[in-house]
């Protein structure tokens, strides 16, 4: 990745360690259901609004639609209450948003178009490469 900053998931898990068994578990829902090209962002002292973001792909609307349900379900049955879901009827992107983490799931083409990686990588980009 040339950007750097987003993290890529299989590169380590790196939160925080109050938020670390509810990322590991989305993690691994996003593993298990297998998204593409996962990338997790770290938040901490850039917003409040979590301490991470992830952002991942589906195949199709129907791919999206299921690792979103599946990962609701999943953050629900380990205790974390029920997560905020958007966009789930269309599922070209579908934010789930779980309280500490927030998942973004696309279509390859929707996710390409709005490019949130680079828009939350704004303070992690050297001179050189902005």
């Amino acid at each position: 990745m040339t950007r750097a900053q987003p993290v890529p998931a299989k590169a380590g898990a790196a939160a925080s360690g109050g938020i670390q068994p509810l990322y590991d578990l989305v993690m691994q829902s996003l593993d298990d259901d297998q998204a593409q090209e996962v990338v997790s962002i770290p938040l901490e002292g850039k917003s409040s609004v979590a301490d991470h973001m992830i952002v991942a792909s589906g195949r199709s609307t129907r791919q999206v639609a299921s690792m979103a349900q599946k990962l609701a379900e999943r953050i629900k049955q380990a205790g974390y209450g029920s997560p905020r879901i958007e966009g789930l009827p269309a599922a070209d992107w579908v934010l789930i948003d779980a309280g500490d983490v927030v998942v973004h799931l696309f279509r390859p083409e929707v996710r390409s178009f709005y490019n949130l990686e680079r828009m939350w990588a704004f303070g992690d980009a050297s001179p050189a490469a902005a």
